[in-house]
């Protein structure tokens, strides 16, 4: 079996180590070393193709002092290998490999550069115990990966070679599995070479026998070591049966004992059948104790390649608009005419409100009272505990948009050309004024001004008093509703266009042209926007330069809007999926399908997404 030898940090000078400032392929620059083992050296590099930014890469260096000529071919093998099965794969938490070369008879692959530490490195630093949440929200994501590489196509793959040091923490506190150097393709039944890490892999793997259920026990032994800081490379081997983990550790809940102690089994038959099986118990040991209701729980449980629905709700009708969560309460809107309110929960049915026309707005909510509009041209105040009137206001026409609550007012607009101020106490105009065309934009208010476009393409921006402060014009209809951030109003029209306007003045400081129509409202953060586009594409646009940063292509068009949250962006597609990709890179993260096209605009709290569909439910997602 082979021991872990990898060690981190600056290494030890020789003559086979590459200096800083070495150029390779006249392309990566040599920064410095990252780690080093018994056949290859990483160095930390710069990739010099762009010159304007300072784009790191890893670079794997193999150093191949083998005299003998078959070993010698055998590990040039491996790691062309290794290079190839990189190539084929795309997950958050496997690094992209860019580049392979030979170069004075050694052997370079340049991966993406990680920042952060392994799991070895936090074990080394840490005192007490690494805390519960932290290591299943670590257990969680590895299930994930595991799970993504056991399903491969054409080919499954076995990593082999779960442990600490292969498992890295990056800036976003997400897991990165790194180190594919003894993976392999898996065939039921085919023996191999006895390889992987003492105290870690499976006794199977003693025999040559590589399995999904193999890393299920890397991974429960990787969890072991985590849990209880007593390293299974110096203990005896397959002997986690006689040091349970709360000998140990007494802060660790038996319920995450039991899940490790299944993946531990000696015997494969008796382990988790899969890693997607593992990853469903400690969710579910997660329920038991409290861990999934806890923010630290949920700042680090990672947007998985698969997802699991914690409830549904099947309302009569299509549900087209956005749900709103209020004091642990789920309002949802459908074309059946009625408001629900459910448990957020349960997803239990606590009570509905029946209008006369269909619900395609998201309900907002102040002091115990729902407000809602409805294409029976009225816009409703409900109380939120019991769904009893409150009052009601009649409008000349349908209402799709949704109603914005500021300064003791409602704000909504109508097909009747209006926006129209309503008082929330009850129920009188304050003010209303005209536009050009229906208004399905939902209001924004900010800093007593309401911004709104509508469907002639005019763009208003009136003061409290009603008077108007300014007005632009695109193309075609303007439904997205706006954004604001940092003195700047962001819509999208169906003109193909993406705006950028000074909210002050209305003057247009950029605009971007999109592949399609838009209708989406757009998210913000950390300086990029995101919206959805007809052309099937979710965008990803920076904020200052107008510059598109990546895209993701759907099935069909996105008229859902999206939301940024943990690290990821959510949004609905007209396919019938709701996606979760990573913010900074536009990779999915997972995908869950229902039965119909989702049009609306996600909600997310506590480490759950709710999402309604037209396939007529209700959706609570685990984030």
């Amino acid at each position: 079996m082979q021991r872990d030898t990898r060690k981190f940090g600056e290494g030890t000078d020789g003559p086979d180590r590459l200096q800083s400032g070495t150029t390779l392929e006249d392309r990566y620059l040599i920064l410095g070393m990252l780690g080093q083992g018994g056949m290859s050296s990483v160095y930390k590099g710069r990739d010099l193709h762009f010159p304007n930014v300072t784009k790191l890469v890893a670079i794997k260096e193999m150093v191949n002092l083998v005299a003998d000529q078959n070993m010698y071919d055998m590990v040039v093998r491996n790691f062309e290998r290794e290079a190839d099965l990189l190539a084929t794969l795309s997950h958050p938490a496997i690094p992209t490999i860019y580049d392979n070369f030979t170069h004075k008879n050694r052997s370079y692959l340049v991966m993406e550069f990680i920042d952060g530490q392994d799991l070895e490195e936090i074990l080394a630093e840490v005192d007490d115990f690494i805390p519960e949440e932290r290591v299943v929200g670590w257990a969680i994501e590895l299930c994930d990966v595991l799970h993504y590489l056991h399903n491969h196509q054409p080919q499954p793959i076995i990593f082999r070679d779960m442990k600490p040091s292969n498992v890295m923490i990056d800036q976003h506190s997400h897991i990165r599995l790194i180190d594919f150097g003894i993976a392999r393709h898996f065939q039921p039944g085919e023996k191999g070479t006895m390889i992987g890490t003492e105290g870690y892999s499976p006794p199977e793997q003693y025999r040559g026998e590589a399995s999904p259920t193999g890393d299920v026990y890397a991974l429960g032994a990787t969890l072991h070591h985590l849990l209880t800081k007593k390293d299974p490379r110096v203990e005896a081997p397959f002997s986690f049966a006689e040091r349970p983990i709360r000998d140990y550790n007494q802060l660790v809940s038996p319920e995450l004992e039991h899940v490790i102690e299944v993946a531990l089994s000696y015997d494969p038959k008796d382990r988790y059948p899969s890693a997607a099986v593992m990853k469903e118990a400690l969710i579910s040991s997660a329920k038991r104790t409290g861990l999934l209701s806890k923010e630290s729980f949920a700042s680090v449980i990672k947007h998985s390649s698969t997802v699991e629905e914690l409830w549904s709700f099947r309302c009569e009708d299509e549900i087209r608009g956005s749900p709103l969560l209020y004091k642990d309460t789920i309002y949802i809107g459908c074309y059946d005419n009625n408001i629900y309110a459910l448990s957020a929960d349960e997803g239990e049915f606590q009570w509905k409100f029946a209008t006369e026309g269909g619900i395609t707005g998201k309900p907002a909510a102040e002091d115990g009272v729902i407000f809602v509009g409805s294409e029976d041209s009225r816009l409703y105040a409900i109380t939120a505990n019991r769904g009893g009137i409150v009052w009601t206001y009649y409008a000349e026409g349908p209402i799709r948009s949704s109603p914005a609550l500021s300064d003791g007012h409602v704000f909504i607009g109508s097909d009747d050309r209006k926006l129209h101020v309503v008082n929330q106490v009850n129920g009188r105009r304050a003010w209303r004024v005209e536009a050009n065309a229906p208004i399905w934009s939902s209001p924004v208010v900010e800093n007593e001004r309401v911004y709104f476009g509508c469907e002639s393409g005019d763009f208003y921006c009136y003061d409290f008093k009603g008077e108007l402060k300014w007005r632009q014009k695109a193309k075609r209809a303007i439904t997205s509703s706006p954004l604001i951030e940092n003195g700047l109003v962001f819509f999208g029209s169906r003109d193909w266009t993406f705006y950028a306007l000074e909210a002050e003045n209305g003057w247009q400081v950029w605009r971007f042209r999109m592949g399609g129509a838009t209708i989406s409202t757009p998210a913000i953060e950390d300086g990029l926007l995101y919206v959805g586009c007809g052309d099937n594409n979710i965008y990803a646009i920076d904020a200052r330069h107008a510059r598109e940063v990546w895209r993701y292509e759907t099935d069909h068009q996105v008229t859902g809007s999206p939301v940024v949250h943990q690290g990821s962006v959510y949004c609905g597609s007209v396919d019938g999926s709701f996606y979760c990709l990573d913010f900074k890179s536009g990779r999915l993260r997972w995908r869950f399908h229902t039965e119909g096209p989702i049009t609306g605009t996600p909600v997310i709290k506590d480490n759950v997404v709710y999402i309604g569909s037209t396939d007529h439910k209700l959706y609570a997602l685990l984030a």
